[in-house]
């Protein structure tokens, strides 16, 4: 088997990764523009501090793979799959961002603001510290999510799913929220926040 590929400090500009397999790859401190990255594959890789400019990752699927500190500009991730992948302090911005397959994984400090994330299923997913202002989160799964700590401001919720997620220092209030469902915890939280003394004892 050969060495999986290790860039550092590179400029890739225009051109066509189109279904290639990166395996293991290593990337760190470069800058990908234009770049087809449609229907590649990733297993165990790392993008560190990379930049993304008008890519495309449409069908792309990415397994056990870092996107750490890296920032996406104007890229397409239109049926991207990520399975259980480590997005840590990566920032999205004006992104294609569904439909979109996640499995887990860990988002921690993710920006992604003012996107179209409607009926995602993010259930599972850690997104502590996560910036998700202003995103539409309509139907969208975060069961199970691990959201302590994440900015919701503005965040449209309606209908989505929280049942089961974690929303220490999460200021629910800030949300749009309408038909929106929570567990017990999830509503006691919301109420508090709304100045309401709840008793839950029996």
């Amino acid at each position: 088997m050969s060495e999986p590929r290790v860039e550092a400090g590179q400029e890739f500009r225009d051109e066509d990764w189109y279904a290639e397999d990166l395996g293991a790859a290593r990337f760190t401190d470069c800058t990908f523009t234009d770049v087809d990255l449609s229907e590649c594959t990733t297993s165990g890789a790392v993008f560190e501090r990379c930049t993304f400019h008008g890519c495309r990752l449409s069908s792309s699927t990415h397994t056990s793979t870092a996107f750490v500190a890296c920032d996406l500009r104007r890229t397409k991730l239109f049926d991207v799959t990520l399975d259980g992948c480590k997005l840590v302090g990566t920032v999205f911005s004006e992104c294609v961002m569904r439909p979109m397959t996640v499995r887990g994984g860990q988002w921690q400090g993710v920006t992604i603001r003012g996107t179209n994330l409607a009926r995602l299923d993010l259930s599972g997913v850690d997104l502590r510290e996560a910036d998700l202002s202003m995103s539409d989160l309509t139907g969208a799964s975060l069961k199970d999510a691990r959201l302590d700590r994440a900015t919701l401001r503005e965040a449209t919720l309606t209908q989505a799913d929280l049942r089961g997620a974690s929303l220490d220092g999460v200021d629910l209030g800030a949300a749009r929220l309408r038909r929106t469902r929570l567990d017990l915890s999830g509503a006691v939280l919301l109420a508090e926040l709304h100045g309401a003394e709840v008793d839950v004892s029996p």
